[in-house]
């Protein structure tokens, strides 16, 4: 593989968490009392600050907004028992690409807690060398996360390939400079995903695998 560093993004990415999230805000509206959001709205803004997020779907709530936040990381934890397991294979692969000598980090619009929660559960912290949420950086499509990372580990930008779920993470990747592999599997549909800098669109691991390992994968198409 022609990568050194590949960056995954959580959400919908590497965790099949994208219902959960929906659910969870639509409960935190409901609860504080403000009006519920379709399931498509709610999708459209995983990947933000939870802040950002918030302010995103609820416009027109502001003086709710801090109720809201503290709504959702009560009804994530406490209120929702939506299954969250990882995608198929996702774990293998990964855990590979670490035995291989690939360089791995996370960046996320999860708070910190919320990242380091999942990496124990899932007993995948071992795999990422470096990790990056909304608590350390600015909320995507801000390059901030990539760009820490890159910084931190000494990685150039053709080294290294961003993979995520959603329009804001392709976008992400496109505002720093770097390839981007994305996966239908979660936030956004293959045909939105088709329209971004995305130089694959892959809808499972196994073919993540198989994107990851061609040689006709070519470098800066997020140009």
């Amino acid at each position: 593989m022609r990568y050194k560093l590949v960056i995954f993004d959580w959400d919908g990415t590497v965790m099949d968490s994208v219902p959960k999230i929906v659910n969870t805000l639509k409960l935190a509206a409901a609860s504080v009392g403000v009006a519920v959001p379709c399931d498509e709205k709610a999708a459209a803004i995983i990947g933000l600050s939870l802040d950002t997020a918030v302010a995103t779907l609820f416009p027109n709530d502001k003086k709710y907004w801090p109720e809201l936040i503290e709504a959702y990381q009560y009804q994530y934890v406490h209120g929702d028992n939506t299954a969250t397991p990882l995608f198929n294979y996702a774990e293998q692969y990964i855990r590979q690409l670490k035995a291989k000598g690939v360089l791995l980090a996370v960046a996320t619009g999860k708070g910190r807690s919320g990242l380091e929660r999942m990496l124990a559960q899932t007993k995948l912290g071992d795999c990422f060398i470096t990790t990056r949420t909304a608590d350390e950086a600015q909320s995507k499509p801000s390059p901030d996360m990539i760009h820490q990372i890159l910084d931190e580990l000494n990685v150039a930008i053709d080294d290294a390939v961003m993979i995520g779920d959603s329009l804001l993470d392709m976008k992400m990747a496109e505002n720093a400079g770097i390839d981007a592999i994305a996966m239908s599997c979660g936030a956004a549909s293959a045909e939105q995903l088709t329209q971004s800098c995305a130089l694959a669109v892959c809808h499972d691991y196994l073919q993540l695998e198989q994107t990851l390992q061609s040689q006709h994968v070519e470098a800066a198409l997020c140009e």
